[in-house]
C-alpha cells in the first residue's frame, strides 16, 4: 500500500531483478494424452498375479505358464468381469485356474490329470479359454 508514494515502515517494495511467479498454470496434458496415461496405467495393474498357493500348486503339479497362456488367462478374466463374475473357473491349455477377477489373482491352479472327479466350488462363473 503506498502512502504519499512512500511505502509504510516495514513494508518494502520488490525489489529490482527479483523473479515474480506466475500465478497462471501452464496448460496440462491434452484430453486424449490423458486418456492414453490413464489406459497405460490401468494395463500395468490389470496383470494377473499369482497367490502364495497358486504358486506352491503350480511348482508341485510341474505347470508351465506361459506369455501365451498369461494372455489367455488374463482374456477370460476380462470376460468374466465383464459379466460380474466375482470368481471363475478357467480352462485353458487342459490346466484349470480358480481366479478372483476383482483382484486378478490366480488362487489355485489343477492339471488334466487332477480334474477328473473332482468338483470346483466356491465359484460363480466358468470361462473356457
Amino acid at each position: 500500500m503506498v502512502v504519499n508514494n512512500k511505502f509504510l515502515n516495514g513494508i518494502n517494495g520488490i525489489p529490482n531483478g527479483a523473479p515474480i511467479a506466475s500465478t497462471v498454470k501452464s496448460p496440462g496434458p491434452a484430453h486424449g494424452e490423458f486418456d492414453k496415461i490413464l489406459k497405460e496405467k490401468v494395463n500395468e495393474t490389470s496383470g494377473l498375479k499369482f497367490s502364495k498357493h497358486a504358486e506352491l500348486r503350480l511348482q508341485a503339479r510341474n505347470i508351465n505358464i506361459s506369455g501365451a497362456l498369461k494372455d489367455k488367462l488374463s482374456g477370460a478374466v476380462d470376460k468374466a468381469q465383464a459379466k460380474g463374475v466375482r470368481d471363475s473357473l478357467v480352462i485353458a491349455d487342459n490346466v484349470a485356474f480358480v481366479i478372483n477377477v476383482k483382484s486378478r489373482t490366480v488362487i489355485t491352479a489343477i492339471s488334466s490329470d487332477e480334474m477328473k472327479q473332482n468338483v470346483f466350488t466356491n465359484i460363480d462363473g466358468a470361462v473356457f479359454a
